[in-house]
């Protein structure tokens, strides 16, 4: 193993190539192909090729090599939106492409960079060093420039081995876990820590893997003997449709056929923005809706978009029919407070930076709908039919920050409607349902997710899936939900505890580090 790490230090564009093929495998990882266990292969790959790298520049190239392979194929799904509907040629949309992939590459180049040049010389230290350094870094990427945390390879273990800790420490902290135990291998292969000292992380990570399975003890939560019906409804209109005037009515008409025969159902989800008149105008249609939901006993939730008489518009979610278990009448009015309106608003589909000058650019900047109002970052839960459910919408399900704020004890759903259209056959959909799952299994919840065309689905509070819809094809889903009742450790503290310790982790080792260096410095005294 000593001459191949000698090999590869003398050859750093082969090992490039190398940690770039590595990052690719990732995809693997994720939805739809679900192989668990790559993070920790390819991980193991960027954590000897940092300690072998002769600079700190030369471990940031490393780390970006890693993430251009990473987010090259796993997130290449969003290039589907840009040349199908973002109006621009070939040669723009993959120079967009290539310049989304650059940027989110910085950031396990950031890593790889703070963590030689904190810890190049204890290799014992350097997993709990390794892996602190990347929760930071993707931390960082969660919220700068609003924030696109897809990909953390937390969520690789959605369904996996490392899933029992997610109540506990959230798909950060088993990410945490994944750089851990991986970076693990590198103090066990050098000849420079001491014989009896170098298997010591290997072993604490072995056990921190290997305890998993029994941490479901400690998940905070459990069934009740209580049963919701619900029903997501699923149009599967075609993007291209969604906001042609002429469309406005075939659609509505086609949602309320969809839904009629189940308005039975305690529940009845629709997407977002399932209706695609402004709010304002669409009073006749959302009032006989409210009125026909009443008299069937259930709560109609449904995306729409506002307009406000000062000129805002809001991507938000009402509630028709039902609000308590009580009333007997359609709670709809307009300016109820019982609704949400999304807080986390995506960068050019919701709102365009520089609008001033990109506006004209091409008609990727200039798309329908793009310059919403941001709603508050509290706002209360959802009241349907005596029923409690916190809502995201769309992207914002994958910041776990925003749900720990906006979660209770009375909590009884998390609620996410989407429009996936954008992403075509690609494998983007499949991962944003498994970003879903992630949010149900810290949190402890039923998650019900209902999008145009798929993937429409229900999640058990321990995160697996109850029931799908194909994608793709108009339908409904109907299914008796159980829910759930008490806390999990993570609804608690979100991901401050964590972040506290790695912190804290990190300025320890830079306080101690400059302690020695002073202290060598020191004359002594004669």
């Amino acid at each position: 193993m000593s001459n191949l790490l000698v090999f590869f230090r003398q050859q750093p564009l082969l090992l490039s190539l190398l940690l770039g093929l590595a990052g690719i495998a990732n995809t693997l990882a994720f939805a739809p192909y679900q192989l668990h266990f790559l993070p920790l292969f390819t991980l193991a790959l960027l954590a000897l090729a940092l300690g072998i790298a002769k600079s700190a520049t030369q471990a940031a190239l490393f780390g970006f090599a890693y993430g251009l392979g990473w987010f090259g194929l796993g997130v290449s799904w969003v290039h589907v939106s840009i040349a199908t509907f973002g109006g621009m040629p070939l040669a723009a949309s993959l120079g967009i492409m290539a310049l989304l992939v650059a940027y989110l590459s910085l950031f396990p180049a950031l890593a790889s960079y703070a963590v030689y040049r904190i810890n190049k010389d204890n290799l014992l230290l350097f997993p709990l060093l390794f892996a602190s350094c990347w929760v930071l870094s993707e931390n960082l990427r969660s919220w700068l420039f609003t924030g696109f945390p897809w990909l953390s390879l937390g969520y690789s273990q959605t369904e996996g081995w490392l899933a029992p800790w997610a109540p506990l420490v959230g798909e950060t902290g088993i990410t945490f876990l994944l750089v851990f135990a991986a970076a693990a291998l590198l103090p066990a292969l050098s000849t420079s820590v001491k014989q009896q000292q170098r298997f010591i992380p290997l072993a604490v990570a072995a056990l921190l893997l290997l305890i998993s399975p029994l941490l479901q003890p400690l998940k905070g939560w459990q069934l009740t003997d209580e049963k919701v019906s619900v029903a997501l409804v699923q149009g599967n209109i075609k993007q291209e449709l969604r906001w042609d005037p002429d469309q406005e009515l075939p659609t509505m008409k086609k949602y309320m056929q969809l839904s009629k025969p189940h308005l039975q159902q305690q529940i009845v989800v629709w997407p977002e923005a399932a209706i695609p008149q402004l709010e304002p105008l669409a009073q006749a249609y959302l009032l006989n809706l409210d009125m026909q939901a009443a008299e069937q006993q259930s709560a109609v939730i449904t995306g729409i978009l506002d307009y406000k008489n000062n000129g805002d518009a809001y991507n938000g979610i009402i509630v028709l029919g039902k609000s308590g278990s009580k009333t007997t009448a359609g709670d709809y009015l307009y300016e109820s407070k019982n609704r949400y309106q999304k807080h986390h608003l995506l960068p050019i589909g919701e709102f365009v930076p520089f609008e001033r000058w990109l506006r004209d650019v091409a008609p990727f900047f200039d798309l329908p709908n793009s310059s919403f109002a941001r709603g508050d970052w509290l706002q209360p839960n959802l009241n349907a039919n005596g029923y409690q459910l916190l809502a995201a919408l769309c992207f914002e399900i994958a910041f776990p920050r925003q749900i720990q704020a906006n979660f209770t004890n009375d909590t009884d759903f998390l609620l996410t409607v989407s429009n996936d259209a954008w992403f075509g056959a690609s494998i983007g959909p499949l991962q944003h349902m498994q970003i879903a799952q992630m949010r149900a299994l810290e949190f402890g919840r039923p998650l019900l997710r209902a999008t145009n065309n798929g993937v429409t689905g229900i999640a058990r509070p321990d995160g697996t899936l109850q029931a799908l819809l194909p994608q793709f094809e108009d339908g409904v889903l109907t299914a008796d939900v159980q829910l759930a009742e008490g806390r999990t450790l993570y609804s608690r503290t979100g991901d401050s505890l964590l972040l506290w310790f790695v912190a804290f982790v990190i300025f320890f080792r830079l306080g101690w580090t400059r302690f020695f260096a002073s202290s060598a410095s020191r004359p002594t005294a004669r």
